[in-house]
């Protein structure tokens, strides 16, 4: 079928350029308009999107072809923005950049979306030179529909006349002038923007919205978004969730925050009622039939996670009786035996998984992978492939020769083929490196809700009647 669902994507010309505070604060600025926005972020990413909710009021979705298949896709964007006014989709690093050969580039999700293009240029130390440099990215791949580009970062009003001036040869539309503005800097840590789960400055929000809206022209880009030819869609409208069969919990706080909200849904979908419970300030368990403990920064607060005894006690309890967890990166290493800080202070964590991390003030690894998984799991059978992504500062080791017996996956990095042994697999606990989206491979959440399931009808409530 065909949809017409008004979209723009704004890309840029390099990582830094300035697109996610330009976007938050245009989601801020269509919001205050009374617009319903409903935003998305090309890539793997956790940290934007929760800057576009913050701004938008609208759960932000992640659109990438490598985590799930370009059909998938299409599906997400089109069923999460059908009662948007305005799609605004922000673009990854550089707009052609992605994975090995341009995979999920924003090039590529734009082409496959139908979606006209705002190109950010970061015009910092650059006069006519940002007219040529956008006229490169205008011709690279004629079948980007560039629509026009924002100026970020001018220093005055000369500034932006030069470049303007330099545009109109062009014929390339200037829709908006951004001035340096530290004031609208968001705050960083090692893996990027800080978390809005630590950072609920909606007064900055706000600013962001009032600078955007006196420097961008709106009415343009609203009208470029509804502009955009109308896009096909595989018509999938009659799936229903399923009546819930297991209660999941699902670690959600200031330390465990990476979660792809369509991700979890299909969970939903599939029979699965999801109770959040936070890590560091519950001292028991939901009554759950699994766990899932998603990314995040746990050695940010491995102090607070160490000495929740109780809970810990109550996790590894879970885990002794067969139920099914499954944790990702910062999940992971809250389930190793031991976590090592940057300052080289070591905790204690749950000490489930047969490993120790360490941080490493060097970013260890970062890209999409193939996992392939080596033993029968709670994901899946022996042999199958999981297509996902890393992204991490910290390492694990042990050294344990029977350890090895219980690794979970076969990586292979996409980029270069480099192939590593990583994460474990103990009884129904798996946890590594990998972040996946249970939207892109159905079988790891039908076989995850299946052990579930299983667990609930060998266990009878008899777990949480200790």
């Amino acid at each position: 079928m065909e949809c017409r669902i008004p979209r723009v994507v704004i890309g840029a010309t390099k990582s830094g350029s300035g697109k996610t505070t330009i976007v938050t604060g245009l989601l801020a600025a269509l919001r205050q308009r009374g617009l319903r926005v409903q935003p998305y972020k090309v890539g793997p990413d956790y940290i934007d999107p929760g800057y576009h909710r913050l701004a938008s009021g609208q759960s932000s979705h992640n659109l990438d072809s490598w985590l799930m298949s370009m059909d998938t896709m299409v599906e997400v964007f089109a069923s999460s923005a059908a009662q948007a006014d305005l799609a605004v989709i922000e673009g990854v690093m550089g707009l052609y950049d992605g994975g090995n050969k341009g995979i999920s580039s924003t090039a590529e999700i734009a082409k496959r979306l139908a979606a006209p293009v705002v190109l950010v240029l970061d015009c910092k130390s650059m006069g006519a030179s940002a007219a040529a440099e956008a006229l490169g990215f205008k011709l690279y791949d004629p079948a980007v529909k560039l629509a026009g580009v924002i100026l970020n970062r001018l220093g005055s009003d000369n500034h932006e006349r030069i470049i303007r001036e330099a545009l109109e040869q062009l014929d390339i539309p200037v829709l908006g002038a951004v001035r340096r503005n530290d004031e609208l800097i968001m705050p960083e840590r090692h893996l990027g923007l800080l978390p809005v789960e630590e950072n609920q400055e909606q007064a900055v929000i706000n600013r962001m919205g009032q600078a955007m809206a006196a420097q961008l022209d709106l009415e343009k880009i609203i009208r470029i978004g509804e502009q955009a030819e109308a896009l096909k869609v595989e018509d999938k409208s009659s799936r229903e969730t399923g009546v819930p069969q297991v209660r999941i919990g699902l670690a959600r706080d200031e330390a465990f925050s990476f979660y792809y909200p369509e991700s979890v849904g299909v969970l939903e979908k599939m029979g699965a009622e999801i109770v959040e419970f936070s890590p560091l300030n519950d001292r028991k368990l939901p009554q759950v039939e699994g766990l899932i403990f998603g990314g995040g920064f746990p050695e940010m607060f491995a102090d607070r996670l160490s000495g929740n005894r109780e809970l810990m006690a109550q996790i590894r309890w879970a885990a002794e009786a067969g139920m099914p967890i499954y944790a990702e990166c910062g999940g992971f290493m809250f389930l190793a035996k031991a976590m090592e800080d940057f300052a080289g202070r070591v905790y204690s964590m749950c000490d489930i998984l047969p490993c120790q991390v360490k941080m490493n003030k060097k970013l260890q690894m970062v890209g999409y992978v193939s996992a392939r998984l080596q033993q029968d799991s709670i994901l899946g059978k022996k042999g199958d492939t999981i297509k996902g992504h890393e992204f991490h500062f910290s390492t694990e080791w042990d050294g344990d020769e029977t350890a090895e017996a219980q690794r979970a996956f076969a990586f292979t990095r996409a980029r270069n083929g480099a192939q590593y042994l990583g994460g474990y697999c103990r009884g129904n606990v798996l946890g590594s490196y990998l972040h996946m989206h249970f939207a892109g491979y159905h079988r790891a959440a039908e076989c995850f809700i299946g052990k579930c399931v299983e667990f609930k009808q060998k266990n009878k409530g008899q777990l949480w009647e200790k």
